[in-house]
């Protein structure tokens, strides 16, 4: 620990090693050290689910009191700056500077927040870091104040970038109109243009620049439109042979080398054969069922984000994937529909890769009553959380109160991916069959 801390060359207790600390706790330990660290986690998750599925009355203590095998964590090819997407929040700074963009250490709850460079943190890019950089100093020029807390008034928000192994980068910056009318918004609109193509933030070599105008913390484009100010409309990523175009707000793993080889496993795992149906919960832009079609006889996409569907789609076409069906909405909404009335004889293989807040308990109960699912891949990047939940109502037996009608699946397998380095975080891909 003593070697570790000479070699950084961040001052001890110092603003950017709480940064570092908060958004990378494990930027310290050697690599195979994080690996094994986030190995331990997993195996935590694997008891734990064995435990309370043993309660539910169902033979899932494995060898170690696991609920199935777990192997090595498959480290990632890119240890530092190998973020695709970062968002960076406009804040008050150490020395009070109300314009600082970066990262948050402390909590809104303890009302402890400070905004803090993210130069040094390691998972960001140098690309990313250029472009809040530039931000920064935009918005310290600018009259208007940033926009803090809502009710306070002020307008500089969020800032997101993108970047893709293509070398293409995508900004997108966040706005609180407040009372400024349109004749005041077209003016910020052309003064950021003006910045990020003829002026220092030209170095930047912005692929796409997009404005939201934003009254909520999150927005999606249907809410409030992404507004093109300079150049095109999509950022394109290479991924296993393909080409996949990107939209503002459209979901796509932010390790791109990672996923690759996070994507191959899961094909593995699916064990498809060529009349096999796969169906891809949550695809985002369709990156999972693409790149495993040409293994299939169909793929069906299932994705709340509506831009993202378009992109999936589009995807498929550039491509020339013709065995693909895309399904706009939540999906538990379209799945039930879906799956209600499922007769195919073929062989139906799911795969989900839900966020942090798991699957709608319809979507289970519909994957749970549907007799042709034998084989269920789940991608957690949060097993702990909501997933574990998930996994439960999988694997419980028959629940007519809870109209879980169907056999129960069994966790047979499990395999994490090691795709954010520093962090504690990783992708645990866990295999159910019935």
């Amino acid at each position: 620990k003593k070697k570790a801390r000479e070699s950084c060359s961040l001052p001890e207790s110092s603003w950017e090693e709480r940064l570092a600390n908060a958004v990378t706790p494990l930027w310290r330990l050697p690599y195979q050290e994080q690996l094994q660290v986030k190995y331990e986690s997993q195996r935590k998750v694997l008891q734990t689910l064995a435990s309370r599925l043993e309660e539910l009355g169902t033979d899932a203590q494995k060898p170690g009191g696991l609920c199935c095998p777990l192997q090595p964590v498959v480290p990632s090819s890119i240890i530092n700056g190998y973020r695709n997407k970062s968002t960076f929040s406009v804040n008050r700074g150490p020395d009070g500077n109300p314009k600082t963009v970066g990262l948050y250490v402390g909590t809104g709850r303890e009302r402890n927040i400070v905004c803090v460079k993210a130069n040094h943190v390691e998972n960001i890019p140098s690309k990313h870091k250029q472009v809040a950089q530039c931000y920064e100093e935009f918005i310290s020029r600018s009259p208007l104040d940033s926009c803090i807390l809502f009710h306070e008034g002020g307008h500089w928000r969020e800032l997101v970038v993108r970047t893709t192994s293509c070398g293409h980068t995508m900004a997108i910056i966040t706005f609180h109109p407040q009372e400024l009318g349109q004749e005041a918004l077209a003016t910020q609109k052309a003064l950021l243009k003006e910045f990020f193509t003829c002026g220092p933030g030209a170095v930047c070599a912005l692929t796409s620049l997009y404005f939201q105008e934003s009254t909520m913390t999150r927005c999606s484009h249907e809410q409030s439109p992404y507004q093109l100010l300079h150049g095109a409309p999509h950022i394109f990523e290479k991924l296993l042979g393909l080409k996949f175009r990107i939209s503002p707000d459209a979901f796509f793993q932010v390790n791109t080398a990672g996923a690759e080889v996070l994507y191959q496993a899961v094909g593995e795992l699916c064990q498809a054969t060529g009349d096999t149906v796969l169906l891809d919960i949550c695809c985002g832009t369709g990156t999972i069922g693409l790149s495993l079609a040409h293994r299939v006889s169909k793929v069906i996409g299932v994705e709340v984000v509506e831009k993202a569907i378009e992109d999936a789609e589009w995807n498929a076409a550039f491509n020339g994937i013709s065995n693909c069906e895309f399904h706009s909405g939540k999906a538990e909404a379209v799945l039930p529909q879906l799956l209600a009335s499922w007769e195919d004889a073929r062989p139906l293989v799911a795969v989900v890769n839900p966020s942090r807040a798991g699957l709608h308990y319809r979507v289970v109960r519909a994957i749970r009553n549907c007799r042709s699912i034998r084989r269920l891949l789940y991608i957690s990047c949060k097993p702990e959380g909501e997933a574990m939940r998930n996994f439960l109502e999988l694997c419980c037996p028959p629940d007519p109160r809870k109209k879980l009608a169907g056999e129960p699946f069994a966790p047979v397998l499990a395999i994490p991916f090691d795709m954010f380095p520093h962090t504690v975080h990783c992708e645990l891909v866990l295999l159910f069959t019935r």
